[in-house]
């Protein structure tokens, strides 16, 4: 992902609150805007539930979108 910062995660294997560690990093940078990329898979909805819930409370406007890809890594929505 050229000249983008890359956090990577599972929230089927990590059992941690991605939410409360977004947060906290979109609270502390200046960060311009989030792009969840994402399995088409059932488990890969908590990252995109967690990026969510991150950007709601962080207290900033940050515009976000999200791509889901497929198992073979076909694009499914943008």
């Amino acid at each position: 992902m050229k000249n983008k910062i890359t956090i990577i995660g599972c929230p089927k294997l990590d059992k941690t609150d991605y939410s409360v560690k977004l947060t906290t990093i979109l609270k502390n940078n200046n960060i311009k805007s989030v792009t969840v990329v994402r399995m088409e898979v059932p488990c890969c909805g908590g990252i995109e539930s967690a990026t969510i819930t991150a950007l709601k409370n962080c207290g900033k406007l940050i515009p976000w979108e999200v791509i889901t890809l497929s198992t073979d890594g076909v694009i499914l929505e943008a």
